[in-house]
């Protein structure tokens, strides 16, 4: 089973056994210009090529995507994964990256959250060491910035994030995101035009988190009216 954690839950309570969002899959990922790393991530997820797998890159770009699409590939094949999601280290205990090291693919998702966090980055250090000591399997990292320029006051673990290969998480032109919603809405069973696509990347801020909320904001608000995506009716909607 693929397992994440969800930031809302208190530690005493914290289960592994959640489900990950089943519309953040590979598929559902418009690649850009990011095809070499969405290869290395769909050969880390079935235990072939590097072991590890840093991946950065700014907010909105899609980190959490790709690590739980990983985790989904795992999941599909019936073996068990985790991703962790180190921004809400405050409401976890370091004590559950204990024996994560036995699973076939791991995720931990903003490392830079715990830069500074000492129980967190030396739980992360044990776990890097345990992780390398058993030998296959593979884990991704995924953080806002390069290795280096997290600010991490461990030095050996910033130095154990340069045991794989690192790649940077390049963000989507505007032609790039008009693509990846319009990819959305197909899986989803709905056209989404280009002219409204344009509005609201005109009219929104141009993050994907923004973007794809309105995306399923329409989608809703149409198949309640009966209604086809239009500029009129989006602006009526989103009061644009």
């Amino acid at each position: 089973m693929s397992q994440d954690v969800g930031d809302e839950q208190q530690p005493a309570q914290l289960a592994l056994a959640v489900q990950l969002p089943d519309d953040e899959t590979f598929a559902s990922f418009y690649p850009g210009d990011n095809v070499q790393l969405i290869t290395a991530l769909k050969n880390a997820a079935v235990g072939q090529g590097d072991e590890v797998i840093y991946l950065w890159g700014q907010a909105g770009s899609g980190r959490s995507h790709l690590l739980h699409a990983a985790c989904a590939d795992v999941n599909a094949a019936g073996e068990a994964a985790t991703c962790l999601p180190l921004h809400a280290y405050k409401r976890m205990s370091p004590s559950l990256l204990e024996g994560m090291e036995l699973l076939p693919l791991v995720c931990l998702d903003n490392l830079d959250a715990i830069a500074g966090v000492d129980e967190w980055e030396r739980a992360v250090f044990n776990f890097f060491n345990r992780r390398r000591e058993r030998a296959g399997g593979s884990l991704v990292i995924s953080a806002s910035a390069p290795s280096r320029n997290l600010g991490l006051s461990l030095p050996d673990l910033a130095s154990r994030l340069d045991w794989g290969v690192a790649y940077q998480l390049k963000t989507l032109d505007d032609e790039g995101k008009l693509s990846a919603l319009q990819l959305r809405a197909e899986l989803r069973g709905f056209k989404l035009p280009t002219d409204v696509g344009r509005l609201l990347l005109s009219r929104l801020s141009r993050d994907m988190s923004t973007l794809l909320a309105a995306l399923d904001l329409l989608d809703n608000a149409s198949f309640q009216a009966r209604r086809k995506l239009s500029l009129p009716f989006t602006r009526e909607i989103l009061g644009l």
